[in-house]
């Protein structure tokens, strides 16, 4: 019996080499969670083309927005797992895990981790009229007044909501939370002073930032920018070990062959250290990062409990 399973795993394994080495032979299909034009979408196209030519076949842009990413997820995860169908992941299907009560996939069972791919930090901004200039002068002030301000964000349970809270918790403050259809919205709203705080991607602040209209006082990663390297990071202005990013990688149906994740890990990486791809991206306000399947998947499964302790602190819910 030993020998016949020996005999038969070492058919399969065989055929899934040889499958793996004649990977690919037609286009790829990558689901990016959000409409064309965006950020998200930017990086995906910009990895994307490299990738393709390394392996010899496009790699096609598909993009299906809506449900905070769980439409493209649930896409993916009832693909074939072929390497044929790709998911650009990001840190609103960790979110998810807690925020929905019903799922129709698990990040973490349906899905093989190939790379993550890059992050944008959140940056901390205030209405200049408030008279904050820094993360602790803020947290002085909520203090004084708890309640007294309000912050915006681009939705109730999004990333920039769930910072904020994460911020509340850390730092020991009330904070009133006004929720709106995307950051556009609430950052009109800061500006004119109707609310006063709000988190920001970086690349979305830049503007901002530049023109005078708020004050950044923070970065919520763990190192500066090279983009703002005079900002400050959150966790050394008085919130130690404080880090919230959008950040975002490539994943596949689970039981893909390892040979094909590692043979697109390998041409995705190599994207990455483009020097012409990370200068763009860099522009963008991308923190370029390329990681191993094995540390993108540690690093989803902290993400999951380190939110769902804020999904539940602030009892945010979209359904």
């Amino acid at each position: 019996m030993k020998v016949a399973y020996s005999i038969v795993l070492g058919a399969m394994l065989a055929a899934s080499t040889a499958f793996a080495q004649s990977f690919p032979q037609r286009p790829l299909r990558f689901l990016v969670p959000f409409p064309p034009g965006g950020g998200a979408d930017n990086l995906a196209r910009i990895v994307s083309v490299p990738a393709g030519e390394k392996l010899g076949q496009q790699i096609v842009i598909d993009n299906r927005a809506g449900a905070a990413g769980n439409i493209a997820a649930e896409v993916v995860s009832k693909a074939a797992p072929d390497g044929y169908t790709l998911l650009q992941t990001n840190v609103s299907h960790a979110i998810s895990t807690s925020l929905y009560r019903k799922l129709n996939y698990d990040l973490l069972r349906d899905f093989t981790p190939v790379t993550q791919l890059a992050s944008i930090p959140f940056v901390l901004a205030v209405n200049p009229g408030i008279g904050v200039n820094s993360v602790k002068d803020l947290i002085i002030r909520a203090k004084a007044k708890p309640g007294d301000l309000a912050y915006a964000s681009s939705g109730n349970g999004g990333p920039s909501h769930l910072a904020m809270e994460l911020f509340k918790s850390m730092a020991g403050v009330d904070i009133r939370h006004i929720p709106y259809k995307g950051a556009v919205s609430g950052a009109a709203d800061l500006v004119a002073g109707n609310v006063q705080v709000m988190f920001f991607t970086v690349s979305a602040a830049l503007p901002l930032m530049a023109g005078g209209r708020l004050k950044t006082i923070g970065i919520a990663s763990p190192r500066r920018t090279p983009l703002a390297p005079e900002l400050p990071t959150i966790s050394e202005s008085g919130l130690p070990g404080f880090e919230a990013t959008t950040w975002f990688g490539v994943m596949t149906p689970s039981r893909t062959p390892p040979a094909i994740v590692t043979k697109l890990h390998a041409v995705f990486t190599g994207a990455l250290k483009s020097p012409e791809v990370r200068e763009r991206l860099q522009k963008q306000g991308f923190e370029v990062l390329g990681s191993t399947p094995d540390e993108f998947a540690a690093y989803v499964k902290n993400e999951i409990p380190k939110w769902a302790k804020v999904v539940k602190a602030s009892a945010a819910s979209v359904d």
